[in-house]
């Protein structure tokens, strides 16, 4: 009978022996999965990794262009504050010289009119002098016409006396 416990014995022991291989096989099996999930993962972290650095690449090269814009428009509304001073300063020239000329034509207006007063004023005190010599002339004409001797042509000429008065 002693035969009869052995045989369960070993018969208990192929069970357990393929139990246990069944619970390696199965971990074996979790464990290959596992395995395969995590270089999954790993692929996945380095494309994502890529993806990543590509983007930040992209976006470094943005904040430079960005600088650069910067850069310019600093240096561009520079420029327009010093056009805008120099348009201001020329616009305020323009205004004095404007101005200038104004009272330059006004005075040159005011200086030809006191000119064309002055000569008219010259031209009729000429004029009267004129009117008094011419006068004075016919006065002296008078004068000499009467003590002149109308009997010779030549007095008679200069006092304009006709010959019927002789």
């Amino acid at each position: 009978m002693r035969n009869i416990p052995t045989r369960n014995r070993e018969r208990r022991n192929k069970v357990s022996g393929h139990a246990h291989v069944g619970v390696m096989v199965a971990m074996i099996v979790y464990t290959v999965q596992q395995e395969m999930k995590l270089r999954n993962s790993r692929t996945r972290m380095l494309e994502n990794s890529a993806q990543i650095k590509q983007k930040e690449e992209a976006i470094a090269e943005v904040k430079k262009k960005i600088g650069e814009l910067k850069s310019t428009l600093t240096t561009v509304n520079t420029k327009i504050n010093e056009l805008k001073t120099e348009k201001a300063g020329v616009d305020k020239l323009t205004g004095e010289f404007d101005k200038s000329l104004q009272t330059c034509n006004s005075e040159k207006k005011l200086g030809i009119a006191e000119a064309i007063t002055k000569l008219k004023e010259a031209k009729r005190k000429v004029e009267k002098d004129i009117q008094g010599l011419k006068q004075q002339i016919l006065d002296r004409d008078k004068a000499i016409c009467a003590f002149v001797d109308t009997t010779k042509e030549e007095a008679r000429k200069l006092c304009a006396i006709s010959e019927a008065l002789k």
